[in-house]
């Protein structure tokens, strides 16, 4: 899965376009909930040694929000790695361009979006 079909995956499936809002990385896109404008992704361009790979390719890292129990074994040290940029407890990095299944990728967009959501108000008694 490539940056293009992330950005394809959550236009169809939340009607999310990406944002650029950092003038220096105009290639940083955050992808946010329309409602709350809360982050539930975010892709970067940089370099393997900078994320913990062997190596100086440059790479797209797919930043998703997780659940903290699930983290550690989703880490490979290929695919997924550890938060870049972002607090390592509540985050991971996806490579894109490897060989991870697409649907395992939207899985794990998926999750961060419900992570992410925003919370629904709750019912206030009516007082007589």
């Amino acid at each position: 899965m490539m940056r293009g079909d992330v950005f394809s995956y959550v236009k169809e499936r939340y009607g999310v376009d990406p944002d650029h809002p950092w003038e220096r990385t105009p290639d940083y896109a955050i992808l946010r909930h329309t409602g709350n404008r809360k982050w539930f992704a975010a892709i970067v361009d940089t370099t393997e040694d900078k994320i913990g790979i062997d190596g100086v390719r440059e790479i797209d890292a797919l930043l998703l929000k997780c659940d903290p129990s699930k983290i550690s074994s989703l880490i490979d040290g290929r695919n997924i790695l550890p938060a870049y940029t972002m607090s390592k407890e509540h985050w991971i990095t996806v490579v894109l361009g490897t060989s991870m299944p697409a649907s395992d990728i939207t899985k794990l967009i998926d999750l961060s979006y419900e992570l992410t959501k925003p919370k629904g108000r709750p019912l206030q008694k009516k007082i007589n």
